[in-house]
């Protein structure tokens, strides 16, 4: 199967691949064979098994050896949901494009010289007008740029798309964020003379065709569009065990007299795990050469990288004398700028640092080169994300994933050990895409009427292409489109401006002055909570902050982030302006909203799980030792 799948590309791009890789993976031997035909493909295979380069190596073979494209402007878009995901996927693409290159000098074939381009939140202003200028051939981006640049006068380079590749296609589904994608892949449709094909990709995703129905999305007569799906998701061997340091979970939070670790405190303390915790995984960090630490919060992942610092920096016998004391991890999460993420990221690759404690900034398909062990703190709270975080260790063909999980307290160890049973057992919680968000409808309506004017048929037509909005009544899309051109219910909403002129007489609608700049500014799905940015003097972006604590805090004051302390030197409305303080301490940051939900299967399952547990009584130690990778004492707890 991989050598007749090699058979269908040029000569250099064949002889590139034999000689970097040998032969195709399962996962692109049946992706080549669907993507070839050109038919619209949902690839589910294993973090490691190069479903990146099945779905990109057709597309780059025909534009570096067939015919020139006509017009000028990206050829493919990869999406990815994450910033951080697109510039290691940019990095990613310069082996295969020098390596194809070479191979064609070498057997005497031309073959021409690709441009890529990434275009994200974090891209300079001055860098998105250079590439509308000059667009590139390939395009690495967001779902929220794409809909940036389809509102812009950048859409105009957008119009010779012939693949559009939608990477971890499953963190995108089930949310809004994924359904305001959903119509933004309409509407480039709408804009190419050819419907682009659509490739989606993920390690983790059920029901397929639930999945493919989001991604193939429906023709201008309702009839869903087919997508060929490859199911090459061979479960990747896992080495996974559960770590309880204390022998009774239940004393946790009892009030003691003496503190349990630390300088001499006044009064009693409550018991806390992190002091059994903490010199465990300082430990399980310096036995492995690279290590990831996951957490399910920002505010833990820089306390937790501070905590673990200080006490490799205490077994060093390192003095405050001999200055600000050498760093062992750092915290990596959302709210860190681009620069610090990829500074901090280039560290452990390159060894600089021994692990990173993460939040689920690092939890999707970002190569972090060669990661020895995952340290999951706290259960993930689906076997999904479990996966794809354990996944991240071994990300090579063929190589098991290793992870250790430390629970918090009991409910906790209860949770964590059925994901950890399901996730040996492959059983993903099912996805399933929203259904009508009459918000992000009504924020799409807005951007497409803001360049142009749209009959109310054709737009109905284009928005009911969407798998979201597929069962969309008449009577629902005419009060939206009230609601934007000003027909309110009530005089309660007249202090609301309308954004659409609707005429009614030729049912035809068009924007009103402001309306592209409003789509713009206020562009993607609501955040639930307000952030300020956190810059150096000369407008360097640090990170970000949640406004309550920015709201507590005053200037002169330090703080961690990124494990590495600021001070502040003036807030404003908008932002917070820093200095480096190394070596100083400083409080810690936190965020709302942080947590991670609990699936209703997952709830359903603990359920059963605790049932059998109590029917089988002390018996069960020795079953969950050995079936479920429990150590002795979580066992027994």
């Amino acid at each position: 199967m991989a050598v007749v799948a090699l058979e269908r590309f040029s000569p250099p791009v064949r002889s590139w691949f034999e000689t970097t890789f040998g032969e195709a993976t399962p996962a692109q031997a049946q992706g080549w064979e669907a993507i070839s035909t050109g038919a619209h493909t949902l690839i589910l295979a294993p973090t490691g098994s190069g479903k990146t380069l099945a779905a990109f190596l057709w597309g780059l073979d025909r534009l570096m050896t067939g015919p020139p494209g006509e017009g000028h402007g990206p050829r493919i878009v990869y999406l990815s949901p994450l910033r951080a995901l697109a510039v290691d996927v940019d990095k990613n693409l310069r082996a295969p494009l020098a390596g194809v290159r070479l191979a064609g000098e070498r057997l005497g074939v031309p073959v021409r010289t690709l441009s890529v381009g990434t275009r994200t939140g974090d891209t300079p202003p001055d860098e998105r007008r250079r590439m509308q200028r000059h667009p590139p051939d390939i395009l690495i981006t967001t779902p929220e740029s794409l809909y940036l640049m389809l509102t812009s006068a950048a859409r105009e380079t957008l119009r010779g798309v012939e693949h559009v590749i939608v990477d971890e296609i499953h963190a995108l589904a089930a949310t809004k964020r994924g359904a305001h994608l959903s119509l933004s892949l309409e509407r480039l449709d709408e804009l190419c003379a050819t419907p682009p094909q659509r490739i989606g990709l993920s390690a983790t995703q059920r029901p397929l065709d639930e999945i493919a129905r989001f991604l193939g999305g429906r023709d201008d007569a309702g009839v869903p569009r087919p997508v060929r799906i490859v199911d090459a998701g061979v479960r990747k061997p896992l080495e996974l065990s559960v770590v309880v340091p204390v022998e009774d979970m239940g004393a946790l939070g009892e009030i003691v007299d003496e503190p349990v670790s630390g300088p001499a405190a006044a009064g009693p303390v409550r018991r806390s795990i992190w002091p059994s915790i903490h010199p465990r995984l300082l430990e399980l960090v310096q036995q492995h050469r690279s290590t990831i630490i996951f957490v399910n919060a920002r505010r833990l992942a820089e306390r937790l990288a501070a905590r673990l610092n200080e006490l490799a920096a205490m077994e060093a016998g390192h003095n405050d004398d001999d200055g600000p004391p050498p760093e062992l991890v750092k915290a990596h999460h959302g709210s860190l700028s681009r620069e610090r993420r990829l500074l901090i990221e280039d560290d452990l690759k390159t060894g600089r640092l021994r692990g990173l404690v993460a939040t689920s900034s690092l939890e999707l398909g970002i190569d972090m080169g060669a990661v020895d062990l995952v340290i999951q703190v706290e259960s993930p709270g689906s076997v999904s994300r479990g996966l794809q975080r354990i996944g991240r260790a071994g990300h090579q063909v063929g190589e098991p994933s290793k992870g250790t999980l430390f629970p918090k307290h009991r409910s906790d160890l209860v949770e964590m050990a059925v994901v950890v049973d399901r996730m040996g057992k492959g059983l993903i919680e099912s996805t399933r895409y929203p259904r009508q968000p009459l918000d992000v409808l009504a924020q799409q309506i807005v951007a497409m009427c803001a360049l142009e004017e749209w009959s109310v048929a054709r737009l109905a037509t284009v928005v009911r292409r969407s798998a979201n909005f597929a069962d969309l009544s008449d009577e629902v899309l005419t009060s939206v489109l009230d609601l934007l051109a000003g027909r309110y219910p009530s005089e309660e909403f007249s202090e609301l401006r309308p954004r659409l002129v609707w005429d009614r007489v030729g049912s035809t609608l068009r924007g009103r002055a402001g309306a592209q700049r409003l789509a713009v500014t206020s562009g993607g799905t609501i955040p639930d909570r307000g952030l300020f940015g956190v810059f150096l003097p000369d407008g360097t972006r640090v990170g970000e902050l949640d406004e309550e604590m920015v709201y507590e805090s005053r200037a002169g004051e330090t703080f961690l982030l990124g494990a590495t302390t600021w001070r502040i030197e003036d807030i404003t409305f908008e932002r917070v302006i820093v200095t480096p303080a190394p070596g100083q301490p400083g409080k810690m940051p936190f965020w709302h909203g942080d947590g991670p939900g609990r699936p209703a299967e997952l709830g359903r399952a603990i359920g059963t799980f605790v049932r059998e547990v109590r029917a089988e009584g002390p018996a069960a130690v020795e079953r969950l030792e050995r079936e479920l990778g429990l150590d002795p004492l979580a066992a027994e707890n």
